[in-house]
């Protein structure tokens, strides 16, 4: 990801600190360039969703939008103070935000454990503020659910992982926030299906090469 600013923040800002944005939405999400499907809600009655952050997102939502079963995905911006952010105030490192993903998928057709999986053996969730050469609050690993089985599986699902890690050798440990998703915000059209739309784009998203285990059996 193009680094806009220098000198970013690997600490989250207070909300003194924190820019004040503003009140209005700054995009019209409107259909997916590879999917074809609306964005935005509302999404089919069978669908769920959640919405994670895995470094850049460019390339954490490529991973999301090639599982059959996903209706759509999203890039935008989550876990954060700064309301209806631009992505410069979000690399600046006062806002708060995640580069995040939003997945909408039909658990008849994809579990949420396959979702899961995805999620662990698509980046490292071992390195906090940082993905890669990726710096900053914005790439951090995070989690955000819909539903109390949501959390409950996530948090299984993550302790699951740090005993595949171990089991595989590395002592390194999980940083990887699970919280209740807030409020999504999305962002510029530019960054919507981003790798879609340039084949030789850079992300910097990588795996520990640790697969996670599944058949997690936690929630309906």
């Amino acid at each position: 990801m193009l680094e806009f600013l220098t000198g970013r923040k690997l600490k989250m800002p207070s909300p003194e600190e924190s820019l004040p944005g503003r009140d209005t939405p700054i995009v019209a999400p409107g259909d997916h360039a590879v999917l074809g499907t609306p964005m935005a809600p509302p999404f089919p009655g069978d669908s769920e969703h959640l919405v994670v952050g895995m470094g850049c997102f460019w390339g954490a939502e490529r991973a999301f939008w090639s599982l059959g079963g996903v209706h759509t995905t999203a890039v935008g911006y989550g876990a954060g103070i700064t309301p209806n952010p631009t992505y410069e105030e979000v690399c600046s490192g006062r806002t708060g935000h995640n580069e995040v993903v939003l997945v909408v998928f039909r658990p008849a057709e994809l579990s949420y454990d396959e979702v899961l999986r995805t999620f662990w053996e698509g980046h490292d969730p071992t390195q906090g503020m940082r993905q890669g050469n990726d710096r900053g609050t914005q790439y951090r690993s995070g989690i955000y659910t819909t539903s109390d089985s949501q959390q409950q599986a996530a948090l299984a699902s993550r302790d699951r992982y740090a005993e595949a890690l171990a089991a595989a050798g590395r002592d390194d440990e999980i940083t990887t926030e699970i919280l209740s998703a807030g409020e999504f915000y999305y962002a510029e059209t530019y960054h919507q299906q981003y790798l879609h739309k340039n084949p030789g784009g850079y992300c910097g998203l990588g795996g520990t090469g640790v697969s996670c285990p599944v058949g997690l059996n936690v929630g309906p």
